[in-house]
């Protein structure tokens, strides 16, 4: 069985922040058998961002979008509710279930682990995963796909990188922003 591609996606910043050009996103997701596999790849110099290296024991945890995190969103697209997935370099992950447009965000306990790969190089860094639809009962249903990642710079800044941004501010949550369809 041959699987299908994953082409790659260049993420945008929001706005036009001194620096962000410097850097090089891209992220991917291949759709196969009840799975959607993610790889992101950022290219620039990392020794700007606060990039935490991978710990030994990776845990769930909150505000992981505070930093250095690569995110997916993922619906149904008849749905109102939505699945936001959150992962640091370091491990630490989330996938969180929301109702609506940031409306009773809260684990989703379906999943307890998330197995990642991560290569980092002095100005490379790519971070893959791979997560079961089953378990969110995604796994036969068409999907809409947001890719997207925030940066934390070492002058303690965060820029907002996505597959674009239709709103005046950065906000990953907006739909319309979404642009994969699986």
């Amino acid at each position: 069985m041959t699987l299908p591609a994953m082409i790659p996606h260049a993420l945008v910043p929001f706005g036009n922040a001194p620096g962000d050009a410097r850097f090089r996103l891209t992220a991917m997701a291949r759709r196969r058998e009840g799975w959607l596999d993610f790889r992101y790849d950022l290219r620039g110099p990392l020794a700007e961002l606060v990039v935490p290296p991978p710990v030994t024991a990776p845990e769930r945890r909150d505000g992981l979008w505070q930093g250095t995190c690569f995110e997916a969103f993922l619906a149904r697209p008849d749905a109102e509710g939505y699945h936001e997935l959150n992962l640091s370099s370091a491990g630490h992950w989330n996938l969180y279930r929301l109702d609506g447009y940031r409306r009773g965000l809260r684990p989703e306990p379906a999943q307890t682990v998330l197995p990642f790969q991560l290569l980092g190089e002095a100005d490379h860094l790519a971070l893959a995963f791979s997560l079961d639809l089953g378990p969110l009962q995604l796994a036969e249903t068409p999907l809409e796909l947001g890719l997207t990642t925030v940066l934390e710079h070492g002058d303690g800044r965060c820029s907002y990188w996505a597959l674009s941004h239709t709103g005046a501010e950065a906000d990953f949550h907006t739909r319309q922003s979404w642009r994969l369809r699986f």
